[in-house]
């Protein structure tokens, strides 16, 4: 709208002034105007610095509460830091610790190893000199044996015969000789056994041989108690697998126990079952049973369960020697017993499928006391420095009239003997004054003129090391005092033979 144009209120109703008047009335209202405008804008400026003092106050306000917020979060992380300062520290506290404690326990660790150590040098030097002394102790009581038991098998079977009264005398004289040796060598074998060193040779064992052989064995004993003796025919073939020697000694000890604590007059079963992986063997007597509270003490070392006061001889330890054999072979052993009923022994042995079979020797055959005559005139050279055992030999060839004997005390003179005289055979004892037994067989192998001369040996070292120390040097045999005789002679024939169809090399 123009200027002029407008009109101010109540303009009609004043009079009418003159011209300059009314210029002075248009710049009043212009000027009206303009601060109205400028009250305005100052008034919309006021608003906006209100509303920026509000925007600053609200913006202040979130910074604070910004802050705060952050402030708080600070403390917070602050607070977690401490406290993880405070773990790590209670962790570092704890690690310090573990870490002594585990200084502390590997140093104990230490001292036990080396506690462990020193036992186990101490246990096998204990273990040493106890199979040190088990051989001395063999050897120093199977000397003696040997005089005892070979002059009374001489006397026994001399001529003119002894009396009755004499034979007598004689029985129980080999009765104790043999008992006391059984108990050497018990003692022995269940110190090699419990040591760990014994060796078992596992092959096909047919079990119809080995019990015949147990029965031609045992039946004797058998008889003297009037017990009758039942074996399985073995009308289809059965083999384990196993050491067929301890075979043999555990089914004697067993068949000797059922026979021994047997009641007169009564029986002993032996029997045979299988499964496809086992063979059990079984051996069933009649006598007086065993209770629950011996069966339970029936494999301790040394216990007779109250037989010592009893008639029949004993050591207590042969049960505990069958059990660990049969262990030994992988098998098992156990028991059934009814007092008033009798016992039952068995063992299990593993089943062997696919046997290899072997010609088997028959032990009549073996203990046969007759030597292979021979009309040739065969020299023997007994190298040996005890005068009772060099009397003994002398006195058990003295009646084969194909056996000339000659005699060394040393090894030295032993030596010297063979090569001058070039005997067919010789016996070497093993402990010999100036060298062993061992050194001389040595020597005479080195030389060609006595390398193929068999040299058995006859020695009271019976540890089974011994025996295998001997084979593997290259006797022909080893014996072991005290002397069977017929295995004596025996041997004497097996080497003659080896000797007759082994002539020395040009």
């Amino acid at each position: 709208m123009n200027t002029d144009e407008k009109r101010v209120p109540g303009q009609d109703r004043l009079p009418a002034v003159p011209e300059k008047n009314s210029t002075r009335r248009g710049s009043a209202v212009i000027d009206d105007e303009a601060d109205l405008l400028i009250r305005e804008k100052l008034v919309a400026a006021r608003e906006d610095a209100v509303l920026l003092r509000e925007g600053a106050v609200q913006l202040r306000e979130g910074i604070a509460d910004t802050l705060e917020r952050e402030i708080r979060a600070a403390k917070t992380i602050q607070t977690t830091s401490d406290d993880h300062m405070i773990m790590l520290q209670q962790a570092n506290a704890r690690l310090v610790i573990a870490t002594v404690d585990a200084q502390k326990l590997a140093e104990q660790l230490q001292a036990t190893q080396t506690q462990l150590e020193y036992a186990k040098a101490v246990a096998e030097k204990a273990n040493l000199a106890k199979s040190d002394f088990l051989s001395r102790m063999s050897h120093e009581l199977r000397t003696p044996l040997n005089a005892i038991l070979g002059f009374a098998q001489l006397l026994e079977a001399g001529s003119p015969p002894p009396t009755a009264k004499q034979t007598l005398r004689l029985q129980q004289i080999t009765k104790a000789g043999w008992y006391l040796l059984g108990l050497i060598n018990e003692i022995l074998d269940l110190t090699v056994i419990e040591s760990g060193k014994g060796q078992l040779l596992e092959e096909s064992v047919s079990l119809a041989e080995v019990t015949r052989e147990c029965q031609n064995m045992i039946e004797q004993q058998a008889q003297r108690r009037d017990i009758k003796l039942t074996f399985p025919q073995f009308d289809i073939p059965y083999f384990v697998r196993a050491d067929r020697i301890r075979v043999k000694q555990i089914l004697i000890n067993l068949l000797s126990n059922a026979i021994k604590y047997n009641r007169a007059h009564g029986t002993v079963a032996v029997e045979c079952t299988a499964s496809p992986e086992r063979i059990r063997i079984s051996i069933k007597d009649s006598g007086s049973g065993l209770s629950p509270e011996n069966l339970a003490q029936l494999f301790q070392p040394f216990n007779r369960l109250g037989q010592e006061a009893g008639t029949e001889e004993g050591t207590g330890i042969g049960l505990v020697i069958t059990r660990q054999l049969v262990e030994l072979m992988g098998g098992e052993i156990g028991v059934e017993s009814t007092v008033g009923a009798g016992s039952e022994f068995w063992i299990e042995l593993n089943r062997d499928v696919t046997p290899q079979l072997a010609v088997g020797k028959s032990m009549l055959a073996e203990l046969a006391p007759q030597a292979r005559e021979t009309a040739t005139l065969h020299t023997l050279l007994y190298v040996e420095d005890n005068p009772a055992n060099l009397m003994l030999v002398e006195h058990i060839i003295e009646g084969r009239h194909h056996l000339r004997m000659l005699s060394a005390h040393d090894g030295n003179l032993g030596v010297a003997l063979a090569r001058s005289h070039l005997p067919d055979v010789i016996l070497m004892d093993i402990n010999l004054p100036g060298i062993s037994g061992i050194e001389a067989m040595s020597i005479l192998r080195k030389d060609p003129a006595t390398a193929h001369i068999p040299i058995i040996a006859l020695s009271a070292n019976a540890m089974p090391r011994d025996i295998e120390t001997g084979l593997a040097a290259g006797f022909f045999r080893y014996l072991t005092k005290p002397i069977k005789i017929n295995e004596l002679m025996n041997v004497l024939d097996d080497a003659l033979e080896f000797a007759t169809n082994e002539p020395p090399s040009a």
